[in-house]
């Protein structure tokens, strides 16, 4: 992501940033969006670089306080209301066309070509950066008749806050409410009753584990199936490795057929981000693994879904066989509080297998920072206010994702009857 200097890649054209989304139950979705460079027109056609989307704007209002004047056009440097904008989300960066972001494309690309430190992924303006969720729970509404509504009030608050995330789950089906924090998902909660009048049901707050592996291990896999009368048969092998950067890395193996992966590569890929989902403990994403296909045969006229399916199997199969830990959320927390009660909160962290790294004095209080793990943090601020007598505050993010130790990865996969 880049900073506001990518508008010069739009030169005059139109480019700017939606800032903040609100729902108005009468005009729907109001954008807001501050202009970085050239015009903003009423009942024009502009192009989402974030979503790759053209969406047609119906009205351009200029916002005073809780007034707005509606205006035919606005220039560089000013803010704006849009009004007609379904898919803009807070963060994205909007301009005047396609053909005005390939144009910008061609620029950077020549930049970084005359090794001016510039990437195509300049061409989207500095947004809202999104920390990936720490909770979830699933959400349920008051009857069957009421899902549609659910899930349209949860995709117009996601327009409104990328932190929050809905997905399903494959095995039951039910809705996953993904948020920041316990006052996240209450807030998400009752922003429904208030405002869209549901009556939702949440169930228990879970923490958003991860998972990897350890060692590296392979294996095969073979699907064949008849669906009306075609033969549908695949082969594959894997290998799976542990890694260091975060990322997932796919490599394909020499021997394997170019024209092959020209036709399914595709479908592996779908297969192995699919298997990536789910890990062998917990069923939590992965996390630090890598993939390697050291064959795969696939008989002629099978379908992509079944070559998907093979490769995702597995993958499976293969993180079976690795040796496997659990990562969970830490946390990075500041503490603020009265001198009288820092030794109070130092033993409670102790108890909670926090990492203090840092006292500081800021005028008459003391400040701690130090690392927490997430799932030692589930109602810490009442019980932080009972140790304090309500006179501490603090706040938390996420710091990174750290493996378990045995003893306590055995405690968790108990206490879920996995173990």
């Amino acid at each position: 992501m880049c900073t506001i200097s990518s508008r010069s890649w739009y030169k005059d054209d139109l480019c700017a940033l939606a800032f903040k989304v609100v729902h108005d139950k009468q005009r729907g979705p109001l954008v807001f969006v501050r202009i970085y460079s050239g015009m903003m027109k009423s009942q024009s056609a502009i192009y989402n670089v974030n979503k790759n989307c053209t969406e047609r704007m119906s009205r351009l209002l200029l916002p005073f306080a809780d007034q707005q004047v509606e205006i035919s056009s606005l220039s560089a440097g000013n803010i704006a209301l849009t009004v007609g904008l379904k898919q803009t989300a807070t963060g994205d960066t909007i301009v005047s066309s396609k053909s005005a972001a390939a144009a910008a494309s061609r620029r950077a690309i020549r930049a970084e070509e005359k090794k001016e430190k510039k990437s195509e992924e300049d061409l989207v303006l500095a947004g809202v950066e999104i920390p990936e969720p720490v909770f979830f729970c699933t959400i349920e509404p008051p009857s069957v008749a009421k899902q549609t509504d659910l899930e349209n009030a949860l995709k117009c608050l996601q327009l409104e806050d990328p932190s929050l995330k809905v997905r399903i789950d494959p095995d039951s089906g039910q809705m996953i409410l993904c948020g920041m924090g316990e006052l996240h998902i209450e807030i998400i909660h009752d922003r429904i009753r208030r405002e869209y009048g549901l009556e939702t049901y949440l169930g228990p707050l879970q923490i958003a584990y991860r998972e990897t592996i350890l060692s590296a291990s392979q294996a095969s896999e073979t699907l064949d199936r008849t669906i009306n009368d075609n033969r549908h048969q695949v082969t594959a092998e894997v290998e799976v490795t542990p890694l260091t950067d975060g990322g997932l890395v796919i490599k394909y193996a020499d021997s394997l057929r170019q024209s092959l992966l020209n036709d399914y590569k595709e479908a592996i890929a779908n297969g192995i981000h699919s298997a990536y989902l789910t890990g062998p403990l917990l069923g939590s994403p992965l996390l630090d693994v890598g993939v390697t296909v050291h064959s795969i045969n696939i008989l002629a006229g099978t379908s992509a879904t079944m070559v998907s399916a093979c490769v995702s199997r597995c993958i499976q199969k293969a993180l079976k066989k690795a040796d496997k830990q659990i990562l969970e959320p830490l946390m990075r927390v500041e503490i603020t509080m009265g001198e009288e009660y820092l030794g109070s909160v130092l033993g409670d962290l102790a108890k909670r297998r926090g990492n203090v790294q840092e006292i500081q004095s800021r005028f008459d209080n003391k400040v701690i920072l130090a690392f927490v793990p997430l799932a030692e943090l589930m109602g810490y601020s009442t019980d932080l206010r009972t140790l304090t007598s309500g006179s501490a505050t603090f706040t938390l993010e996420l710091a990174n994702y750290e493996g378990m130790d045995p003893q306590d990865q055995n405690t968790l996969l108990k206490k879920k009857g996995l173990l």
